[in-house]
């Protein structure tokens, strides 16, 4: 029951967190009749809601993910139920329906080594529980469900949820200096940003496959904060650098995670802009 492009029923699964926040009315502005189902609408675990949930839809977005990266590490069962069967379950649902998948995914399916931007077709290496699920949940979507498209993204701030972005503010007005790591390198993205590339990669008919969904640019989390200290009119001097090393964590994060663009530009799909001017975009709101 595949609809023309930018018109039809479309289900967001997840609709209750960050990304979804600002997915489900982008989705409604560009004509889509949206479906909003957050955790407790729908357990993406148990394949008979999926089917339910889905059937009479032209177009699914499957952002529910369990993404507490650091638990995944004692508790991968959990994290590979929502991230990989889950997955798994919606992508079946929407096979039998007839409608097409969005699956949202992560920049965790690299080894995060790279020293340039990681194509969508280079080998998948996780070096975390999380990223190994969703990897398999990747690997299931694209298995399963051949109107698909995987989108994988990175480092996301947004007005729906807790983020780096939220943290630095909050421990600005609690801290004199804040120590942030300077050794991570990715492309900070707004929750806005994505849920309108999402929007326009369903709506121009792309091909159906993997593509990444990071603004453009580059930047460390110390660049980050100092520039979410500079744009909100406090001084950036106040952030002062500091390396992973210093505060280990679980769960091992990439260093390198920048993502290229290179699969949008061939399918004449724009990029999400300058990662700087999206964060401007959102301190201003």
């Amino acid at each position: 029951m595949t609809a023309s492009a930018g018109a039809g029923r479309a289900l967001v699964a997840g609709a209750g967190g960050m990304l979804g926040h600002d997915l489900v009315p982008a989705l409604r502005r560009a004509g889509w009749v949206v479906t909003a189902l957050g955790r407790d609408d729908l357990d993406v675990t148990d394949a008979s809601q999926c089917v339910a949930a889905v059937d009479g839809h032209d177009l699914v977005v499957n952002a529910a993910a369990y993404t507490a990266v650091d638990a995944a590490e004692t508790d991968e069962p959990a994290a590979f139920a929502v991230n990989a069967v889950g997955a798994a379950n919606v992508a079946r649902a929407c096979s039998r329906a007839g409608a097409r998948l969005v699956q949202v995914s992560t920049d965790y399916v690299f080894d995060g080594t790279a020293t340039e931007p990681y194509a969508v077709d280079h080998p998948v290496a996780p070096g975390s529980a999380y990223g190994r699920t969703k990897a398999a949940g990747e690997w299931a979507v694209r298995a399963l469900c051949r109107e698909s498209w995987v989108v994988r993204t990175a480092w996301l701030y947004g007005a729906g949820g807790p983020s780096f972005v939220s943290t630095m503010l909050r421990l600005a007005g609690e801290r004199e200096t804040v120590s942030v790591v300077d050794d991570q390198v990715g492309q900070p993205t707004w929750t806005l940003d994505l849920a309108d590339l999402i929007v326009r990669l369903v709506a121009g008919d792309t091909a159906y496959g993997i593509h990444h969904g990071t603004a453009t640019g580059q930047t460390t989390w110390f660049g980050l904060a100092r520039a979410v200290f500079e744009l909100s009119g406090l001084d950036p001097e106040r952030v002062l650098p500091t390396t992973t090393d210093a505060f280990p964590r679980p769960a091992p994060r990439p260093a390198w995670s920048v993502l290229s663009h290179h699969s949008l530009e061939m399918a004449g799909i724009a990029a999400i802009g300058d990662w700087r001017e999206g964060l401007r975009t959102h301190l201003d709101a």
